[in-house]
């Protein structure tokens, strides 16, 4: 192929609407794949695509938190030492999910309900290996988009 001719098709595709559309559901499962799913079928999508935007926008998110979490870590370490305890009040959800299946629950099920950044996040604060929470965190990541990519593909079928 003609160096020119290279050129013109890439800038064809990089121009082309269904590239922004794939961008746009890959950007917002990186922080809520609840939005990113409906929105790819909004778009037209095929449901292949958006399970695929979906996964790849989900894992960055679970990898940008876990990169970033050990930095949050020491801020909210630094944050902590000027401030007072608070007495304790009764557990949250989240720690419910942490002290009954411990980190597998935490990226299995915080993935499922708050989304994987919280859970990372989470996760660090507990002092889980980061490894281990990617890893979890990873897999709740790749179910949640099959199990909801699936769910809107067949009740589009409905209609």
């Amino acid at each position: 192929m003609h160096p020119r001719g290279f050129k013109l098709l890439a800038l064809q595709f990089i121009n082309h609407p269904m590239l922004y559309k794939i961008l746009t559901v890959a950007g917002l499962a990186t922080f809520e794949i609840y939005a990113a799913i409906p929105a790819g079928f909004a778009f037209g999508l095929s449901p292949m695509i958006i399970f695929l935007a979906s996964l790849v926008g989900g894992l960055l998110g679970v990898f940008a938190a876990a990169y970033l979490g050990d930095k949050i870590k020491l801020v909210v370490n630094s944050f902590r030492k000027n401030k007072a305890e608070k007495p304790k009040k009764e557990p949250g959800f989240v720690l419910k999910i942490w002290e009954k299946y411990g980190v597998i629950g935490l990226g299995l099920l915080g993935t499922m309900t708050v989304g994987a950044p919280i859970s990372i996040g989470i996760g660090v604060g507990f002092n889980v290996p980061t490894n281990k929470m990617v890893f979890w965190c990873s897999l709740g990541v790749l179910i949640r988009c099959a199990l909801f990519t699936a769910l809107g593909h067949y009740s589009m079928q409905l209609f």
